[in-house]
């Protein structure tokens, strides 16, 4: 059974992003963004793609990494140079999992 606290709260979570949603909906006029945050604001998806990635290959069971014997900073290493060196998505991709995997798999790393 539910009680009331957690009603409570989902419903004044449900309203919060509603209204957050919503808020450029609701105003009566074009609003404008500061143009400093409009600058910073191009930077989101690459702070927040960074905010995931980053843990997950330098941290193992919520610690920093102690040993170099870790497929995934090698896997990442090489897609990093491989993404400078190309500019291309796929490619970053396929040589991070070709330095990845057969560390991972062979090696146990």
């Amino acid at each position: 059974m539910t009680d009331g606290w957690t009603v409570g709260v989902i419903v004044a979570m449900a309203v919060v992003t509603l209204i957050s949603r919503c808020f450029f909906f609701i105003l009566d006029r074009q609003w404008m963004l500061p143009a400093w945050a409009e600058r910073a604001l191009h930077y989101a998806p690459v702070a927040a793609l960074a905010a995931v990635v980053a843990p997950e290959i330098l941290t193992a069971d919520g610690r920093l990494i102690g040993t170099w014997h870790d497929a995934r900073l090698f896997g990442a290493a090489l897609g990093t140079a491989v993404y400078f060196w190309r500019r291309s998505v796929l490619l970053t991709l396929a040589a991070g999992m070709l330095a990845y995997l057969p560390l991972h798999i062979a090696l146990r790393w």
